[in-house]
């Protein structure tokens, strides 16, 4: 089985549009969507979900209200101003602010507070009509992102060895922080979208530049190449420079937002030359992955 992650150094680049028509062009695969924070490859799969579970990562004070006598020990230790005094129910803990270190719990005269699992998030397991999907949402405000992409990657694998897959597909996360590290690593190859913006430049570099030091082979996507030829241009040198391949260029064309208004990928149905475009993507990584 081999392993495809598509990245992108910022968001609105187009990686999970390209993922979607990956999804779609694929044969004997499970697809597993990275990005944990904004998960939106669902959105254009129509799943139907199998399965759902919570997600534990940390554990979370809590305050028992019969062992407290108020003294006021923890508020007064808490350097992230996470614990507040409501004269009517006493101290409690904004869980916004707390950043789980349990010091409230050690310092607490009356052992009134204890550290208990707390959900970050759920996970969950769909049908779609492109394959099974492994996806995930972090709640609002919450850490250990990365750790839920590793989940989210050893239930695809899981899968995909149950299904006898060739192929496991990640629509990962944008930047190079924990989530885009989790996503990354130990994979086959890495795609990586880009736009043809100072920005998209910048980003893509340092995405280049993660791979490097994990030692996972990298393409280059440009997406919407003709909106900015010169910066075109300036990312195929960079990468000739550095030995990265582009893999394929798509087009500007509003048709890419009609697909994604129907919730569909770009073919599901004839988006004429963005769908050739990216459909030929698809050949050249097919090809540098070995698949059938």
């Amino acid at each position: 089985m081999k392993e495809l992650t598509i990245v992108s150094g910022k968001g609105g680049t187009g990686k999970t549009t390209v993922s979607a028509a990956f999804a779609a062009l694929a044969r004997h695969k499970v697809l597993a969507d990275c990005d944990v924070d904004a998960a939106n490859l669902n959105l254009l799969l129509d799943p139907t979900m199998r399965v759902q579970e919570d997600f534990f990562a940390m554990r979370m004070p809590h305050i028992d209200r019969e062992l407290c006598s108020e003294c006021g020990e923890c508020q007064v230790w808490c350097r992230f101003d996470a614990i507040d005094l409501d004269f009517d129910t006493g101290y409690v803990i904004n869980a916004l602010a707390c950043e789980h270190c349990a010091l409230c719990a050690r310092v607490c005269p009356e052992m009134a507070i204890t550290m208990e699992p707390h959900a970050c998030g759920q996970w969950m397991i769909s049908d779609t009509r492109h394959g099974t999907l492994v996806h995930a949402r972090l709640g609002v405000g919450e850490d250990n992102s990365g750790k839920l992409v590793s989940l989210v990657r050893r239930e695809a694998r899981r899968l995909a060895t149950e299904e006898n897959a060739q192929l496991l597909l990640n629509d990962g996360p944008p930047g190079i922080g924990c989530p885009a590290t989790a996503a990354i690593t130990g994979v086959d190859y890495v795609l990586a979208v880009t736009e043809p913006t100072l920005s998209g430049i910048h980003d893509l570099q340092r995405v280049a530049g993660l791979c490097a030091h994990f030692d996972t082979p990298l393409a280059v996507c440009i997406n919407k190449h003709d909106l900015d030829l010169a910066n075109s241009a300036s990312i195929r040198n960079w990468c000739q420079t550095n030995d990265i391949e582009v893999a394929g260029e798509i087009p500007f064309d509003p048709a890419v937002s009609k697909a994604l208004v129907a919730r569909q990928s770009l073919v599901d149905m004839d988006y004429g030359a963005v769908t050739g475009a990216v459909t030929r993507l698809w050949d050249d990584m097919r090809t540098r992955l070995d698949l059938d």
